[in-house]
């Protein structure tokens, strides 16, 4: 159960889930792949051909140390995109971003002034785009690399309108 789950009023129901992108992960995956490339390597004897066992335990401790920073990098890619979540719910808006420092923004629907979606070309071929909602008297929110952006703004605006009448 997630941060929104656990935060609804009595009564709301959550109509629509979404979170970041796959693409986020890209430079995460790439520098886990390398480091654990070079950690692979050294394992199996690629490292520099010096002779003695020193160098063998030196070698075995640095091929361990990529495997472990590899790991690092995946993990961290992965909490990254899990830490965001981006909500409708029946009665509001619920955006929250972090995982150990949070900022949550929470709108109730009748205080949704306009919703904007930007997509570059490679973000409406692979499924991502930037949300920019705007509140009544509030200033612009942008959120990048949102998984179907223009699906929960239709969301978002079915709501609201179901809510206006």
């Amino acid at each position: 159960m997630g941060y929104i789950e656990r935060n609804l009023l009595p009564g709301e129901k959550v109509m629509y889930k979404t979170r970041l992108h796959w693409s986020v992960l890209i430079g995460s995956v790439f520098l886990a792949l390398l480091f654990a490339g070079a950690g692979v390597a050294l394992l199996l004897g690629g490292g520099p051909a010096m002779s003695g066992p020193q160098f063998k335990t030196i070698e075995m401790d640095t091929a361990y140390a990529f495997l472990f920073l590899s790991a690092c990098f995946l993990l961290h890619g992965m909490l990254k995109r899990n830490a965001t979540e981006m909500s409708v719910t029946n009665r509001r808006l619920v955006i929250k971003t972090g995982m150990f420092s949070r900022r949550t923004i929470e709108l109730l629907l009748g205080k949704v002034e306009s919703i904007q979606v930007q997509e570059s070309f490679m973000g409406r071929m692979v499924g991502y785009g930037t949300i920019i909602v705007h509140g009544t008297g509030g200033t612009p929110e942008s959120f990048h690399r949102i998984a179907h952006p223009l699906e929960f703004r239709r969301q978002m605006e079915q709501q609201v309108e179901s809510h206006n009448k």
